[in-house]
């Protein structure tokens, strides 16, 4: 946009130069045609001195008629050395007095003619006159080097188009040069404008944008505004409603685990709810008025429900903490990545045990700087969703350290790998998308995992990636940091 712009008033800027330039060619002409004008009118009146200047005839055959140059022509002579001449003829066109250069046709009549002739490199303008003289009938000429029009001809190119053209081109490159010193402003705000993440709704500083663009930079900060109000808003409504659910859920999984740890402790398979409206105590049989009766199975499945609603409200709340306006009043330290690998291996390790899977840890004493509990909540998605997804029997390892980049510096990476079914390479971009689940994927979850940890790693600047096992098959998640 800019630079069509710019391009736009260049043209615009230079196109009357060039104008004013041809301009002042035709005036140029026009001065010097003037002047030869007046030129023409001298060489008139200089002809009938000139003829008058041929007193009589020759004295002898062969001989040249009785020349006296009149005064004024001797003067016109004299003062155009070498760029003058003149020349007598008879009516046959032979040469009787004066320079042979000095040629042109015999009028037919005794009106004065003019035309150039070309000698010694020099243009010359010839007035021809045919008339009495004391010799008789003759044909005066007379011939002029110093006429305007005619060295402004010669010398077009070399004293007024190549002038003109240089002063053109000297005035687009300054033109150039100060439309881009002028756009720069514009342009670094487009740059800043484009480049700035999709978070950064911060205001642009108008106070360091030109006059005429401010209310350019006022209307996208009061978009910015409206946008950063309207996600904050959204952002707020979720962790509000996470906040809201955590702990009626907490409450209802603490009541679920106790009904299901008492179902499996009794004989039968069968359990008491009290009827919380009545509040009436358990009879001495194990039954009691208004109970409602409900199979270990039930309960089974009312535990699994609570387990995965609780999760839910889990992940929308650690989502909505991992935007980034958010964070910007926690300023970043320096996390432990060996540390919180080994702490998540040991919290980890129950489940893991339970479903008869090895998990391992492979780790080097690696630091970045960030957000710990961010951190913490971005590998505890990657392990939960590998024991989750990795078949009994299988191996889950954790991994931290550092390792030489392709094209530059050592970068600090951290990695959890599984030999499980993995994901089809088509599907890998679409499991970064929130609620996305890979169809056909066994076993219950909510699709929000790898969307918190992409979102986590984003805000510490890092990529998170995802590939094949080392043995070609399994899911093999790498979040890469910039140091």
């Amino acid at each position: 946009m800019t630079s069509d712009l710019r391009n736009r008033l260049l043209f615009m800027l230079v196109l009357p130069l060039c104008a004013l330039a041809f301009v002042g060619v035709w005036l140029d002409y026009r001065s010097a045609d003037e002047a030869a004008g007046r030129h023409d009118q001298r060489l008139l009146r200089l002809l009938p001195a000139l003829a008058d200047s041929v007193l009589a005839p020759p004295i002898r055959d062969n001989e040249p008629p009785l020349l006296l140059l009149a005064p004024p022509v001797e003067e016109f002579l004299r003062q155009n050395a070498g760029f003058a001449g003149f020349s007598v003829r008879d009516v046959g066109g032979n040469l009787l007095l004066g320079d042979d250069w000095v040629h042109s046709a015999v009028p037919t009549t005794q009106a004065p003619e003019f035309h150039s002739v070309e000698f010694g490199g020099v243009t010359y303008r010839v007035a021809v006159l045919r008339g009495r003289t004391g010799a008789g009938e003759l044909v005066v000429a007379l011939a002029d080097g110093s006429d305007p029009r005619q060295q402004w001809a010669q010398q077009l190119f070399l004293r007024v188009l190549l002038p003109n053209l240089v002063l053109v081109a000297a005035a687009a490159l300054a033109i150039h040069w100060a439309v881009r010193r002028a756009f720069k402003p514009l342009v670094d705000l487009a740059e800043a404008v484009e480049h700035r993440s999709p978070r950064d709704l911060s205001p642009i500083d108008e106070a360091s944008s030109p006059t005429e663009v401010r209310p350019l930079v006022h209307s996208l900060n009061r978009l910015f505004a409206l946008v950063n109000a309207q996600a904050e808003g959204q952002r707020r409504f979720v962790a509000d409603a996470a906040h809201q659910l955590r702990t009626p859920l907490a409450g209802l999984q603490a009541q679920v685990e106790a009904w299901a740890m008492m179902a499996k402790a009794a004989a039968p398979p069968r359990v008491l709810l009290p009827d919380f409206d009545r509040k009436q105590a358990l009879a001495q049989d194990g039954k009691a008025q208004g109970a409602i009766v409900l199979g270990v199975d039930q309960i089974e499945k009312l535990r699994n429900a609570t387990r995965r609603t609780s999760q839910l409200a889990h992940q929308l709340l650690a989502l909505s903490r991992a935007d980034a306006r958010s964070l910007d009043a926690q300023p970043p330290q320096r996390v432990d990545l060996k540390d919180l690998c080994e702490t998540l291996l040991e919290n980890f390790l129950d489940p893991a045990t339970g479903k008869g899977l090895d998990l391992g840890l492979d780790v080097q004493p690696v630091h970045v700087t960030g957000h710990g509990w961010l951190l913490r909540e971005l590998l505890s998605n990657l392990v939960d969703n590998a024991i989750k997804y990795t078949p009994p029997g299988g191996i889950v390892t954790i991994r931290c350290g550092m390792r030489q980049g392709r094209a530059g510096p050592p970068r600090v990476y951290v990695e959890v790998e599984d030999d499980g079914p993995g994901v089809p390479e088509t599907e890998r971009v679409r499991v970064m998308q929130r609620f996305y689940r890979v169809p056909g994927t066994v076993g219950e979850g909510t699709g929000l995992g790898l969307a918190i940890a992409d979102e986590i790693a984003r805000v510490h600047r890092a990529s998170l990636t995802l590939g094949t096992g080392p043995q070609g098959h399994g899911l093999l998640v790498t979040v890469v940091f910039r140091l």
